[in-house]
């Protein structure tokens, strides 16, 4: 996987709800590191709108930093809100769902 041009953001305080805007009717991301070993993407959700069941080669972490979620992992549904933060294990199919408008810091390790 090659380096996608990213912001530098090395060395800098940053505040991850302040980084992302929710737009209307939207579901709105900011990748802020795209390495070989992972990612990690900040996502604004507008209420009722969510990603679909899915699956992904790799663990993600979802960390609510606003608002609330539904997000679903092999048919079992976890509510979450800001502070909240769930392991979605590899190759188990998983969904995400506003429960009111809400941001997440999503974290892939590629390994």
């Amino acid at each position: 996987m090659n380096d996608k041009k990213t912001e530098d953001l090395k060395g800098t305080v940053l505040e991850p709800k302040d980084l992302i805007a929710y737009q209307d009717g939207s579901v709105v991301s900011r990748m802020l590191v795209y390495k070989p070993q992972g990612t990690i993407t900040i996502f604004a959700f507008d209420a009722g709108e969510g990603l679909s069941e899915h699956t992904a080669p790799y663990d993600a972490i979802a960390t609510i930093i606003d608002g609330e979620a539904t997000i679903t992992i092999a048919k079992k549904e976890f509510p979450l809100s800001a502070g909240q933060m769930i392991i979605m294990p590899a190759n188990i199919p998983h969904a995400v769902m506003a429960v009111q408008r809400f941001k997440m810091v999503l974290t892939m390790i590629h390994a």
